[in-house]
């Protein structure tokens, strides 16, 4: 059964589902955050078939995503991170804060996401207004409105 697209849903949340919403489009960009740029390791580290991962990285360049550059010996290419894919960090820190709030028992193993000068785990994100005021759940509701008004 084909998956019906939502490419030109008024919701952003669908559209967004629609181009990031499958669970191996979401692992690579972790990947690549951590550091794979080939082919290779992309594989290794997530254990995917060869065709499904290279039906995905196809995809996300095409959504522009990743980007291919030509590694210096010209003979093989490397998968980077465009704009648009390291844009996607913060959405990544949500979903796995909502993990760690979620499905984890006190005590359990998991990686934790530490910054780079301390060495201590980040601050949870929250959300705010444009004045940085705290936003609770009852503090906003969707409505109708033009692509870029929110930027």
């Amino acid at each position: 059964m084909r998956r019906k697209t939502m490419k030109d849903a008024t919701c952003p949340i669908a559209r967004s589902l629609d181009e990031i919403g499958d669970w191996w489009t979401l692992l690579i960009v972790r990947e690549a955050f951590r550091g794979a740029e080939r082919f290779g390791h992309f594989e290794k580290r997530l254990g995917m078939a060869k065709n499904i991962l290279s039906a995905r990285l196809k995809k996300m360049i095409a959504d522009g995503i990743l980007e291919m550059r030509p590694d210096e010996d010209g003979a093989h290419h490397s998968y980077h991170l465009t704009a648009k894919g390291e844009s996607l960090r913060l959405v990544l820190v949500a979903l796995r804060q909502w993990g760690e709030d979620h499905l984890y028992q006190d005590g359990e193993q998991m990686t934790v996401l530490v910054d780079n000068a301390e060495g201590r785990p980040i601050g949870r994100l929250h959300l705010t207004d444009r004045d940085g005021r705290p936003l609770g759940n009852r503090d906003m509701q969707g409505r109708e409105g033009q692509a870029g008004e929110q930027r």
